[in-house]
């Protein structure tokens, strides 16, 4: 009754492997690195660099903001952590990694 399907699977061609097959797949894979490069990789690192930057360019007075929200004025700067006053007499300690941001001179003032 299945005899039929067994003559079709010996009667079909093994058939080589495409000539072009192992450049193509060479050239996918070049592509996929190509793409995680300048998509993922690239980016990152700029902007990694961009942020040890401005950590690096850190002194006393500036205004800033970190990773948590809390804005202060800077007091004091170490080689790891700097000293932020959130408000007249608060004063906190922080590491200097959780800076996202420099404010504009002034704008404690305006909040």
């Amino acid at each position: 009754m299945l005899d039929f399907f067994i003559s079709q699977a010996h009667a079909q061609s093994g058939g080589g492997a495409a000539a072009g097959g192992g450049i193509a797949q060479i050239a996918l894979l070049v592509g996929f690195v190509l793409i995680f490069y300048f998509l993922l990789w690239r980016p990152q690192s700029k902007r990694a660099k961009q942020h040890k930057q401005l950590i690096s360019n850190l002194d006393k007075g500036d205004e800033i903001v970190i990773g948590g929200g809390l804005v202060g004025r800077i007091t004091k700067v170490n080689d790891e952590f700097l000293t932020l006053e959130i408000a007249e007499g608060t004063e906190v300690n922080v590491q200097k990694n959780a800076v996202a941001a420099v404010l504009p001179k002034g704008t404690l003032k305006s909040l």
